[in-house]
């Protein structure tokens, strides 16, 4: 009888646990009940006697995000007919994100002690959601900018309709007829692989390594460049600094794309919802945009509506050398969004998914080896380095294999030595005893083996094995410190290189 295959059934991405609708969703009837302007949207399903509204009825809709920002956030709110109608709940999950990205330490926080957090909204529109939550839910300040004058009428009536955080949020016309950055611009400021990775809540952390994107998607994407009005460069003022800046883009290319769901109506102009070549043009641009303003922002984020988008976005931030990049799911009923963000800002500290430190057996290229070297003189190098460490080596030259021992103490002074590597950017300190696994290392002492293979001239296989079943997180950190060592070494520079071991293991 053949064995029935089981199913692999995916975790769903939950919405925010800060949320304020995590554990109480809004209740339509109560709301009624409260709101008399609210009470004719709301009916009772026939099925099982819960309270609804027709969520394409875009005036219910609206009349909903109105009470939800009053009953709940406190806050008075109104856009005219046909603007853009945010959801208070999916809304609200995109700034807890950022709260989580600007809470890690993933990055160092340069602000001064009382500093109050000051972010950016692209294209802000009539509804300003998204100053209006981080004011009122957070103290944060804001910049908010947009285009059309309705969008701007409307957001500063919202603004100035809540004086106790008018003073938080200011609205910044875009000059639309300011030259925007030329296309050969496109291409500058291309950077190498720096990499980066963290588990944060429910965000998931993006190596960026040094795999170039040749892909025809890509390049389709680079031809459809962005042509309209400004969005970062040259709106942000000279020496201003940002914690954050964030978006909801447009998500499509024509206003008939934008209207083919027929389960809600949200209403918004072709202003907010279209843009030639979609949301990945115009996150592209923003990506452009941070080449230029680099560390004026801690981090660049940009909501997306396609999850096919995020590789391809993924793919330039690889090529424009950022340090680090999060993505995250947004989650509200049957809608999904997906979180992109980046940084051009050195990491305070490295830091490894638990999945690549699993492995007991790792290994790497090293590839555009220089003639005079053989696999005698990488060997020779693997023990001069761990022994400058204090690390006990024993090496046997007839089969090229070096036996390590090295205490707790020795690790730490190998994980923190100073290494350039040329792929990537200087290397910055590792920590042990953090949440990146290498706290595995207590009391006994790291024992491994490190073996050193002629593949074809000029290039070897350096290959480690741990003998211990704990203490893999070490191991993993302390053989990716040997591999930039051994590149900057013996390798020339090169504009690709091999995926390093972090890479292939994990």
């Amino acid at each position: 009888m053949p064995s029935k295959k089981r199913k692999r059934v995916q975790e769903r991405a939950a919405i925010h646990p800060r949320n304020k609708y995590s554990e109480n969703p809004p209740d339509f009837g109560a709301l009624a009940s409260i709101y008399p302007s609210f009470k004719p949207y709301v009916f009772y399903s026939s099925r099982d006697g819960r309270p609804r509204i027709d969520w394409t009825d875009y005036n219910a809709t609206r009349e909903l995000t109105r009470v939800l920002l009053l009953h709940d956030h406190g806050l008075n709110w109104w856009i005219p007919d046909g603007q853009l109608c945010p959801t208070v709940p999916n809304r609200s999950n995109y700034i807890h994100w950022i709260e989580d990205l600007l809470s890690s330490d993933i990055i160092p926080d340069c602000r001064a002690d009382g500093d109050a957090v000051k972010g950016f909204d692209i294209g802000t529109g009539a509804n300003c959601i998204y100053p209006l939550l981080g004011a009122s839910l957070l103290g944060w300040r804001f910049v908010a900018s947009d285009v059309t004058d309705v969008a701007l009428e409307w957001a500063e009536r919202n603004v100035t309709s809540n004086p106790h955080i008018s003073e938080l949020i200011e609205i910044r016309k875009v000059d639309n007829a300011k030259t925007i950055v030329e296309e050969k611009d496109l291409h500058s400021g291309l950077g190498r692989d720096n990499e980066s990775i963290e588990d944060l809540g429910n965000t998931r952390a993006v190596m960026i390594g040094p795999e170039p994107s040749s892909s025809l998607e890509l390049q389709s994407m680079v031809e459809k460049n962005y042509h309209g009005p400004p969005i970062l460069a040259g709106v942000v003022k000279d020496e201003e600094k940002f914690d954050f800046c964030m978006c909801n883009p447009p998500f499509f290319e024509t206003m008939e794309e934008a209207g083919l769901n027929p389960k809600t109506a949200c209403g918004g102009t072709a202003q907010e919802m279209v843009c030639p070549g979609g949301e990945k043009a115009f996150i592209t641009r923003i990506v452009e945009d941070s080449v230029q303003l680099k560390q004026s922002f801690r981090w660049y984020t940009s909501m997306i509506g396609r999850k096919s988008n995020l590789k391809i976005l993924i793919s330039r931030l690889r090529e424009v050398g950022v340090t680090v990049v999060k993505t995250t799911e947004f989650v509200q009923g049957q809608t999904c969004r997906w979180g992109l963000a980046w940084s051009f800002v050195p990491p305070s500290r490295k830091i490894v998914s638990s999945s690549a430190t699993e492995k007991n057996n790792l290994s790497f290229m090293l590839e555009g080896i220089q003639r005079q070297y053989s696999a005698i003189h990488v060997l020779q190098s693997v023990e001069s380095f761990l022994c400058s460490c204090g690390a006990s080596c024993k090496i046997d030259s007839t089969s090229f294999k070096i036996d390590v021992i090295a205490s707790k103490d020795q690790c730490e002074s190998i994980l923190n030595t100073e290494t350039q590597n040329i792929f990537a950017t200087p290397s910055c300190p590792y920590e042990l005893g953090m949440s990146n696994g290498p706290n595995d290392l207590q009391s006994s002492d790291l024992h491994l083996s490190i073996s050193v293979f002629q593949q074809i001239p000029g290039t070897l296989l350096v290959k480690g094995f741990l003998h211990q079943k704990e203490s893999t997180g070490v191991f993993f950190l302390i053989f990716q410190k040997l591999e930039e060592f051994l590149k900057q070494k013996f390798c020339r520079p090169k504009t690709s290189a091999e995926p390093s071991c972090t890479e292939r293991k994990r």
